[in-house]
């Protein structure tokens, strides 16, 4: 079997990553993908494999702290959504390309939902969900949110946009927090993408980092046109 690329890992200031793309028409053996089951204290590095018919196949982390790890595949007919999706934002404005970035992350959850449906057990921040099967924390969300993000960028759908390692704010705190992290190419800004606050399979709340680390709140201003929930996905490019 030939692989355009072999297994890659990435050795970064907080996590690594590992992953395929494949030019075989068959599939690539996944069991380098780590299905462990045992807590965490920071986000494990993206692992996923990207097929040549554009399916890929990645790790899953669930019930706070990565605890539960599931290995699963998004269809060549998933992904292909998740791009016309994505395209509802094809304008060149920093607040179109911040909103084709949340779409592409709230479609990416909607997809691990439906492999996964113990993750509509999920609550915003970590309310009430202490014994939820699904609930997520900032450690999972931040390792889901990077490996959508590699995944998005390595099939060409994050123009503009580097996908770097997650950030830590508060951490010797019991506010200890993390998000995923991306940085603009052309300010050279960087920006957190942070799916805690709300439920799986919703918008993502995104601001500068450095406002981040303040423990800014995404949806009071001069942040909440950028993280707006209107009705509909046709909404988002239009709320500037």
């Amino acid at each position: 079997m030939f692989l355009r690329s072999v297994i890659i890992t990435f050795l970064m200031p907080l996590v690594g990553y590992a992953h395929v793309i494949s030019d075989s028409s068959k599939p690539v053996d996944i069991n380098f993908i780590d299905n462990s089951q045992e807590s965490v204290s920071s986000p494990l590095p993206p692992e996923y494999v990207i097929e040549k018919d554009g399916s890929v196949t990645l790790r899953l982390c669930y019930n706070w702290s990565c605890a539960s790890r599931q290995t699963m595949t998004f269809t060549a007919e998933d992904m292909e959504l998740v791009k016309k999706r994505m395209a509802t934002c094809q304008g060149t404005t920093l607040h179109d390309r911040l909103q084709r970035v949340r779409i592409g992350i709230w479609q990416m959850e909607f997809l691990a939902e439906k492999y996964q449906p113990l993750l509509v057990n999920d609550l915003p921040m970590n309310e009430l969900e202490e014994d939820a099967e699904g609930r997520t924390d900032c450690i999972d969300n931040s390792s889901n949110t990077t490996t959508y993000l590699h995944i998005l960028q390595d099939i060409g759908e994050l123009p503009g946009w580097t996908v770097t390692s997650p950030d830590v704010r508060n951490r010797i705190l019991i506010t200890v927090h993390w998000t995923a992290v991306i940085v603009d190419k052309d300010s050279g800004l960087s920006w957190s993408v942070d799916s805690w606050f709300r439920p799986n399979g919703h918008l993502p709340m995104l601001m500068p980092l450095q406002d981040w680390f303040e423990e800014k709140v995404a949806w009071q201003p001069p942040f909440e046109k950028i993280n707006a929930t209107p009705s509909s996905i046709n909404e988002l490019c239009k709320t500037q």
